[in-house]
């Protein structure tokens, strides 16, 4: 397996790489309008970037309201256990923030990705984009 590397940082450190990712995956891919994928969480959320080699890969980011979101993987590099690494890494670094919980509003197709890293559905269904999501969480107190 690849020697992955993963960086954390605020916005402006990780911007252009965040963004290359999210742009290819949600408004490329997901046809996720530029209006609706970027937002004022972005400057005060803590980023996180998947290397490999020094091509950006995945990114992910943790919101100060404990939500993970814009979670994106490249689609070369899916199958590979990247998006797992990259939450299990998310899911250490608010163990050691002290953080009580996470949640997100995962896409519906992910649902068992998201359970087989501990976390639960909360509700029911709801469109997002026009595209099935549904709220899921995860208590830190271990």
């Amino acid at each position: 397996m690849a020697d992955f590397q993963i960086q954390s940082g605020d916005w402006n450190e990780l911007q252009h790489d965040a963004q290359f990712i999210r742009r290819s995956v949600f408004v490329q891919e997901q046809n996720i309008s530029e209006d609706d994928e970027w937002d004022d969480q972005d400057p005060i959320s803590l980023h996180f970037v998947v290397y490999d080699q020094n091509q950006a890969i995945a990114t992910a980011r943790l919101l100060e309201n404990h939500s993970i979101g814009r979670v994106a993987v490249l689609k070369q590099y899916r199958g590979k256990s990247i998006g797992q690494l990259l939450m299990q890494h998310i899911i250490q670094v608010a163990a050691e923030q002290k953080r009580e919980f996470l949640k997100l509003s995962a896409q519906v197709y992910a649902t068992g990705f998201y359970e087989n890293l501990g976390f639960t559905v909360e509700g029911d269904q709801y469109l997002d984009c026009g595209i099935p999501h549904i709220d899921m969480s995860m208590s830190l107190n271990r």
